[in-house]
């Protein structure tokens, strides 16, 4: 996918305060705020539909993201993005600074594969977790976290310890020593109620 859809111009704002914000969006731009790697906080704001248009691609939520500042290009990388109740209308974006040497944390989507297999078995595929936390250089960050879920059989419950991550990224939450589940493979409802009555027999 081309760069340019990670790529924004961005203004550095002085006008601060809900007054100007609320100026801002009636412009058709977002309030946006830049911080991270101990420099000042950067209040900016961006063309509204230049930002809905880059939200459109899964990527924009975790790729590497340049913001082109008074001719200044910043590294950063999206950490909150406010929206509208009902209205299709971005209302505040957090972006936090990068640099090559930091390790930065931040939230993976999770993409399931092999569901059809398991499907025809009759099995069904739970998602625990929808997406993973982790940790790891700007250079080694990936869009999403694949995982294969063909092979697994019916009853086994998959965790982040089972996930395989590409080199240099590591899972927050297993560093902590949290190993949580990620999916589970639901028996078969008639394979379950056979195996129940075999229980009960033996019982």
């Amino acid at each position: 996918m081309s760069n340019e859809i990670y790529t924004l111009d961005a203004e550095v704002r002085s006008n601060l305060g809900t007054s100007a914000s609320r100026r801002l969006r009636k412009e058709d731009k977002v309030p946006a705020i830049l911080y991270g790697i101990d420099k000042e906080a950067v209040s900016l704001s961006l063309e509204h539909k230049s930002v809905i248009k880059a939200q459109e691609n899964e990527g924009f939520y975790t790729h590497i993201l340049t913001l082109n500042i008074a001719g200044e290009s910043v590294q950063a990388i999206l950490k909150d993005m406010q929206r509208h109740p009902f209205k299709p209308v971005v209302t505040h974006l957090d972006f936090q600074r990068v640099d090559a040497t930091h390790k930065i944390h931040t939230k993976l989507p999770i993409h399931f594969t092999g569901e059809e297999a398991i499907s025809k078995t009759g099995a069904t595929v739970l998602h625990q977790a929808t997406e993973i936390e982790v940790s790891c250089l700007p250079a080694d960050l990936p869009e999403f976290v694949e995982i294969d879920v063909s092979t697994l059989e019916a009853g086994t419950t998959l965790h982040i310890s089972d996930v395989k991550l590409p080199e240099g990224v590591s899972s927050v939450e297993l560093v902590k020593g949290h190993d949580l589940a990620v999916a589970n493979i639901k028996v078969p409802k008639a394979k379950a109620e056979d195996t129940e009555e075999e229980e009960s027999a033996a019982e």
